[in-house]
């Protein structure tokens, strides 16, 4: 493990109180609401850190004992809190509802105006932060908060991409929080073309590329158009999800490095424990895989990742390399480890 420590890498985006009714309530039914913490970006360094790397969160949270409780569940967690900024007084929130069998969970959402979406560039000193880095990794649903966090995310992929730092991004994106005035297409575009490892999917690719695809092309011909596209991305990665129910689901990883497709095996997941926060746990496993592992064995231990997050209760991901790698041997028994 000494050695797996020095790998650090470098998440930057918002951080939310996640608010939701005990167990699989309703809104409806709800009289109180267990709290946690959680982001995208955030989730990715949260999981990193649980198996062995050091993991820091760049992101801005109020100045108050909201803020305060926030960053202290990041250090709980082993994240470097270093370089949180702090100023204004609202933290982002999301309600969660939780669904099983055949009812979906529900989120919504209460960002606006948040301290984080008020950050700009000149908040954050990237080359000071990146210096030591290995990785940087961001998300499609940071530029997608405010001009200023967009903004932000440029200057690290571009410092990044200066000091030879290793940069992912999982370019999901959702519509409804693009409420600046800015296509996303003029935001992402850039960020994408400062980006050595994708997450995407099918739809993703075709919402940012500017070459017309056939409806039926497949992941590698999209992909390998993608990479053409956009010229300094190595890898394209995805999941393929089957959603049996809201408690049942199977999962496969895929990875295209331009000459082959590397595939997982399917995991059949039941009964999911908390969906949410299952992508940023493959993000992380991916990550993780990738500095210590080859292409094939990087998604197997993505999608193991992956698959373990769905019974862990919260945002991120609190398992060890040693429970992935378990995972991976094939034993899916779950029995008790004395």
């Amino acid at each position: 493990m000494e050695s797996l420590a020095k790998k650090k890498v470098v998440t930057f985006g918002e951080v939310m109180m996640r608010l939701s009714p005990p167990g699989v309530a309703t809104f409806a039914q709800a009289q109180s609401a267990d709290i946690t913490y959680g982001g995208g970006e955030a989730n990715v360094s949260v999981a990193l850190a649980y198996m062995g790397l050091q993991a820091c969160h760049v992101t801005r949270f109020p100045d108050n004992n909201l803020g305060k409780a926030a960053t202290q569940f990041l250090r709980h967690h082993w994240v470097d809190t270093s370089y949180v900024i702090y100023g204004d007084h609202h933290l982002g929130l999301y309600f969660l509802e939780k669904g099983a069998i055949h009812r979906s969970s529900q989120i919504v959402y209460q960002r606006e105006g948040s301290s984080f979406s008020k950050i700009q560039p000149d908040m954050v000193d990237w080359t000071e932060i990146l210096k030591e880095a290995d990785w940087f990794h961001w998300t499609g649903i940071t530029p997608a908060v405010s001009q200023g966090a967009a903004a932000c995310c440029a200057q690290a992929i571009k410092t990044a991409n200066k000091l030879g730092v290793t940069v992912s991004g999982d370019i999901h994106s959702r519509s409804s929080l693009w409420n600046y005035g800015k296509d996303p297409r003029d935001i992402m575009r850039a960020l994408i073309d400062g980006t050595d490892i994708v997450i995407a999917s099918q739809f993703d690719m075709d919402k940012y590329a500017d070459a017309v695809k056939s409806e039926k092309g497949s992941f590698i011909d999209q992909a390998s158009q993608f990479m053409k596209e956009f010229g300094r991305i190595k890898k394209v990665i995805d999941k393929d999800r089957i959603s049996v129910s809201g408690s049942h689901n199977r999962i496969k990883g895929k990875l295209w490095n331009g000459q082959q497709l590397f595939e997982s095996e399917e995991y059949d997941i039941t009964p999911i424990v908390d969906r949410v926060g299952t992508g940023d746990a493959f993000a992380a496993g991916l990550i993780y895989g990738m500095l210590h592992h080859e292409d094939a064995e990087a998604i197997r231990f993505a999608t193991a990742a992956c698959t373990l997050k769905h019974s862990i209760e919260g945002d991120a991901n609190l398992v060890s390399e040693k429970a992935v790698l378990k995972l991976l041997t094939g034993d899916l028994s779950g029995k008790i480890q004395r």
